[in-house]
């Protein structure tokens, strides 16, 4: 036994470098010469690797492609598994969320070269932008069974886990799309709390926009009075 796990962590060891040397030929061929002038076969050669290795990491270019930002999302479910067991959801979320941010030995996609770039580009590829959607309802569902765990409620039966996760993910994405929509120059972590206090705020009243010289006020439900 003693030398069967050191050459079974020597393979996964060697697998993990593969595939990270894949994802790294499809990153850089697919933002230096555009989606489709990119085939399965040129990532392989940029990776020195055969195509029928490819084929066993991924099922495309484009989950190739966006191999970082999967990866990203077992970092934030790894650091939600973690959380305190009593913490609220929302707030065990929110607080996985800061630690990935804040990991310097591991650095998030948007600390990353070229990373707002491909997402800017993920937007404008229809195919890209399917797998992009694909990898993020995988990890989403995985948070909910995460929660539900921590709840102790079963995810198929119950929907609060996956209502609150799609709430959680929903306020990640949406600092994350006016963090990319800025150019990447903001402070995308002052963004996910600000993302977050939204989500704080739905438990009571929501506030009224004003324009200038109008006035209004709230009814009891949170509504505005006519």
């Amino acid at each position: 036994m003693t030398t069967e796990v050191p050459a079974l962590d020597r393979r996964r060891r060697k697998a993990r470098r593969t595939r990270e040397a894949l994802a790294a030929a499809a990153f850089d061929l697919v933002l230096d010469h555009g989606l489709r002038a990119v085939t399965v076969e040129r990532i392989a050669e940029r990776a020195d690797v055969a195509r029928r290795t490819f084929s066993r990491h991924f099922s495309s270019k484009e989950s190739a492609v966006l191999d970082l930002v999967r990866a990203d999302g077992e970092r934030i479910n790894a650091l939600l598994r973690a959380r305190p067991p009593g913490e609220p959801p929302l707030a065990a979320y929110r607080a996985a969320v800061l630690a990935w941010l804040a990991d310097d030995t591991r650095p998030p996609w948007h600390r990353r070269p070229r990373t707002p770039e491909l997402l800017r580009l993920t937007l404008r590829e229809s195919t890209l932008y399917a797998a992009f959607h694909h990898i993020r309802v995988e990890a989403q569902r995985e948070s909910a069974r995460i929660v539900a765990d921590r709840l102790g409620l079963n995810p198929d039966r119950d929907p609060r886990p996956s209502v609150l996760v799609n709430a959680a993910a929903g306020a990640l994405t949406a600092a994350q799309e006016m963090w990319i929509a800025d150019g990447g120059t903001g402070d995308l972590t002052e963004l996910v709390e600000r993302a977050f206090a939204v989500l704080g705020g739905l438990a009571g009243p929501l506030p009224q926009q004003r324009t200038a010289g109008s006035t209004s006020t709230t009814s009891s439900e949170g509504a505005p009075d006519p």
